[in-house]
């Protein structure tokens, strides 16, 4: 009886190991817009898209990487890791809204966002690169290049792009910080992202 509880164990591991190894992830890589900062988690987009992949019967499951405050140099030094231990078929990038916050030069975060492009396109991942726009506090000509920085990256490496998430979203549908958008928008920003991301699966 023990032999035969041992070797149903043993097929258990090998169908939960030949299971992992055709999961079909998508890889969302961001920053508090993306990992539900002020709201309730299951409220967020990324759990919004994951429940209508569910509803949708897709094999494709969302895995989601993003940490509140994450700049592209914080993203960068964690891309190779996450790809690794995820092995994702699609990798959405939500990544420069703090760069651009705290005024960082426009050539350092093109030039993390290229790695972490180049890199998930050299893990096999298609990749969605998710456009910001920021306030011109820093003058309206440095806010006008890091908006033409997202649509210039995805010509350059031929990358699906949503050039705008936060499009469609009014004023009264941010938190009191006017930077994140509260739960009421959420649903709105999944629309926007599946325009880029269904041509991918």
């Amino acid at each position: 009886m023990k032999f035969f509880l041992n070797l149903l164990l043993v097929y258990i591991s090998l169908f939960e190991l030949c299971s992992a190894s055709v999961a079909q992830n998508i890889l969302v890589y961001g920053d508090s817009l993306s990992a539900g900062y002020g709201i309730a988690r299951e409220a967020s987009w990324v759990s919004l898209l994951q429940q209508e992949l569910r509803q949708n019967n897709s094999p494709y499951a969302v895995i989601n990487a993003s940490i509140s405050g994450e700049t592209t140099s914080g993203g960068l030094r964690r891309i190779g890791k996450a790809l690794l231990e995820h092995q994702p078929k699609i990798v959405i990038i939500e990544l420069g809204a703090n760069d651009g916050l705290r005024g960082s030069p426009i050539v350092d975060t093109e030039n993390n966002l290229k790695a972490i492009i180049e890199q998930s396109r050299k893990a096999n991942a298609k990749v969605l690169l998710l456009g910001i726009q920021i306030p011109p506090n820093y003058g309206l000509e440095y806010a006008k290049q890091f908006q033409a920085l997202y649509p210039t990256l995805a010509k350059r490496y031929k990358v699906a792009l949503v050039p705008f998430m936060l499009k469609g979203i009014s004023p009264d549908q941010f938190q009191a910080d006017n930077l994140h958008p509260n739960a009421q928008a959420q649903s709105q920003i999944l629309i926007n992202i599946m325009q880029g991301l269904k041509p991918l699966y």
